[in-house]
């Protein structure tokens, strides 16, 4: 068995991404980018105004009261046409340029209107309301570097860059494999003797979307030798990553990596040092990866999120460390010492602290949906007391 450090530092070789293509930017969120996002054009694309108000020449409206004539209107999408004059103003709203002559907006609260006429009488604050042209960025600015993921801030800086299409990363298409003839569509366990609910692929399919990835199939197998083998020579003809859950018992009932054995399966991480999810292990099989999960729903979450997510963010162009983002917190409650394996406490975020949940069965499902962060304890790590510093991961 390996640590966990040098189990993941061995996830992140592995995780190269699977080559990059031009998409529509609406198609685009949650996607990584392979190439910058470059502005075409600037923004904005003129002196802007920032408020509802009057665009005057500052010069006029020095010595109040003032009068000015109104000799227009300028909209967002439909400036004025023309030049502000001695003596003349243009009603303006948010968004809209600022007709040429003008170098100043007086917000409309302060002004008194008399037909054609504005009047000024009390003065304003210091500020102009004018964003000059060019002062969000310029064109040719990168506004966007490579590796940043498409979340919804970033999809604004894209659109308004004035792209159609961005240059990202393909999506790592993945397939999950769930074992065990006592596997169950969810919704018919109840009515068939021996079964269960199949619940772990489920969260496992979710993980891998929610990193990433494209789930082109999930798949239930029982333990037959041979359908295990067909089935694992189909999943990595079809899929860039294949995930495996349960079958990794010791000797004759380790069905999860005999079925790629007829594919050359060569093993990157065998066993790793921690707990829950000891059996966890990686390898490549047919030219493809292929990661093995516990079957015990919280061990197979557990170590889907401790591998599994960063090894989709990094097939999938992110850097890999992204999706594991150690973050120190608060004990709400005590933790006895760590033993010989690094342990991934369960705990849930109550009141600016980390209370780690009472229920650590690694077959817990209840308990498993209470559960948003991990806490992490090195091997032989003495009691945390109530209160004491540790590291967590968003979970």
């Amino acid at each position: 068995m390996i640590g966990f450090d040098k189990a993941f530092a061995l996830i992140e070789a592995a995780a190269s991404p699977l080559g990059a293509e031009s998409v529509a930017l609406a198609d685009a969120h949650g996607r990584v980018l392979a190439a910058p996002v470059v502005a075409g054009l600037d923004a904005p694309a003129s002196d802007t105004s920032a408020m509802d108000g009057y665009a005057v020449r500052e010069a006029e409206v020095v010595a109040l009261p003032a009068r000015l004539r109104v000799v227009g209107e300028s909209f967002a999408g439909r400036g004025f046409d023309g030049r502000i004059g001695p003596g003349e103003c243009v009603r303006i709203f948010t968004g809209a340029p600022v007709p040429e002559g003008a170098d100043r907006v007086i917000i409309q609260e302060i002004v008194r209107r008399d037909g054609d006429m504005a009047l000024f009488g009390r003065a304003s604050a210091g500020e102009r309301f004018v964003r000059a042209i060019g002062s969000d960025f310029r064109a040719g600015d990168v506004l966007l570097q490579p590796g940043r993921r498409l979340d919804a801030r970033a999809m604004v800086a894209a659109a308004a860059a004035d792209r159609a299409t961005v240059e990202v990363w393909r999506r790592p298409r993945v397939i999950v494999l769930g074992t065990g003839d006592e596997l169950a569509e969810p919704g018919t366990a109840a009515h068939t003797p021996g079964s269960i609910p199949d619940s772990v692929s489920l969260g496992v399919a979710a993980l891998i979307v929610q990193y990433g990835g494209e789930v082109i199939g999930r798949r239930r197998l029982t333990d037959d030798p041979a359908s295990l083998e067909a089935a694992a020579g189909a999943a990595l003809d079809e899929a860039d990553l294949v995930v495996v859950t349960g079958g990794a018992s010791v000797g004759e009932r380790d069905h999860a990596r005999a079925m790629f054995r007829p594919a050359g399966l060569a093993l990157i991480i065998d066993r790793v040092a921690i707990k829950p999810g000891k059996p966890v292990w990686l390898g490549r099989a047919g030219g493809k990866l292929v990661l093995g999960l516990p079957g015990n729903p919280t061990s197979a979450m557990v170590t889907g999120r401790l591998f599994l997510a960063p090894l989709v963010a990094g097939l999938s162009g992110e850097a890999v460390g992204a999706a594991l983002d150690w973050r120190p917190a608060r004990l709400g409650a005590a933790l006895g010492p760590c033993g010989d394996r690094e342990t991934f406490h369960r705990a849930a975020w109550r009141e600016g602290r980390a209370h780690p949940l009472a229920d650590q069965n690694s077959g817990a499902q209840m308990a498993l949906a209470a559960a948003d962060l991990l806490i992490r304890r090195r091997p032989g790590e003495p009691e945390a007391a109530t209160g004491d510093e540790v590291e967590t991961l968003a979970f």
